[in-house]
C-alpha cells in the first residue's frame, strides 16, 4: 500500500509533468510530454494565475519533452498569446521537434507565435 502512494506523490499535484518557472517578468514553461486535453487545461490555469499575480510580459513553453500535441494543445498556446497580446507581452516557443514542430506548423501558430527549432539532440535538462 505505501508502494501505490509513493507513485501517486511523485506525479505533483499538476499531474502535468510540466515546470513553471518565472524570473525578471518572464515565465517559463515545460510543457510536458503530451500535450493534451488534461494537460493544457492546468497549465493555462496555472499559468493565467501567474500572469495576474507576477505581472508577466513574456511567455516561453519550452518544448523539449514534447512528443504528443492535440488542438486542445494548440488552443492552450494561442489563448495564453492572445492574453500575452492583450497585455503588451510576448509568447514565444522554444526547442520544438518532430511531429510537434509540424502541428504548429500545420495549424498556423509560427505565423503568429515564434518557434525555434531544436537542433541536434542536445537536450542539457534532462
Amino acid at each position: 500500500m505505501r508502494g501505490s502512494m509513493k507513485r501517486k506523490k511523485s506525479r505533483g499535484a499538476a499531474g502535468t509533468d510540466s515546470g513553471m518557472k518565472v524570473e525578471n517578468r518572464s515565465l517559463r514553461i515545460r510543457v510536458p510530454a503530451e500535450l493534451d486535453h488534461h494537460s493544457a487545461a492546468q497549465i493555462c490555469a496555472q499559468a493565467d494565475e501567474l500572469v495576474r499575480t507576477q505581472d508577466i510580459r513574456e511567455i516561453v513553453f519550452d518544448f523539449s519533452r514534447t512528443v504528443f500535441c492535440d488542438s486542445s494543445g494548440v488552443g492552450m498556446l494561442m489563448g495564453r498569446y492572445k492574453m500575452m497580446q492583450a497585455l503588451g507581452g510576448t509568447v514565444k516557443a522554444v526547442r520544438v521537434q518532430g511531429r510537434v514542430e509540424r502541428i504548429l506548423m500545420l495549424s498556423g501558430v509560427m505565423k503568429v507565435i515564434p518557434v525555434e527549432r531544436e537542433q541536434g539532440g542536445n537536450d542539457d535538462e534532462k
